[in-house]
């Protein structure tokens, strides 16, 4: 009975990093995919980084976090916070600019 609890908590660490992987995988991937099919004249309209500097973090963050670091390392929780504020912040001028029209 000793040994039940050290094995429940490593499989509770398990599901959390889990959904956390999901979760990050998910928004930096949807991140990424947006900032690919934008237009590249509107985000220094909206005075953000550049369409290929966004590309970059995006891309790089979602490497990292493929390759192994996961979400709960610094470079998880960067990428992470990046496809956030891409998608809260950057995604939501690139729609009110072309006035939720979208790209097309």
């Amino acid at each position: 009975m000793a040994n039940a609890a050290p094995i429940f908590f490593l499989d509770v660490r398990y599901v959390i990093e889990l959904i956390l992987l999901v979760f990050a995988l998910i928004v930096q991937g949807v991140a990424l995919v947006h900032a690919i099919t934008q237009r590249a004249d509107a985000f220094p309209a909206i005075g953000t980084l550049p369409k290929g500097g966004w590309i970059a973090i995006l891309a790089v963050c979602l490497a990292l976090t493929l390759l192994g670091f996961g979400p709960i390392s610094l470079f998880g929780l960067i990428g992470i916070a990046a496809g956030l504020i891409y998608l809260l912040d950057v995604r939501t001028g690139l729609r009110d600019l072309s006035d939720g029209k979208g790209f097309w």
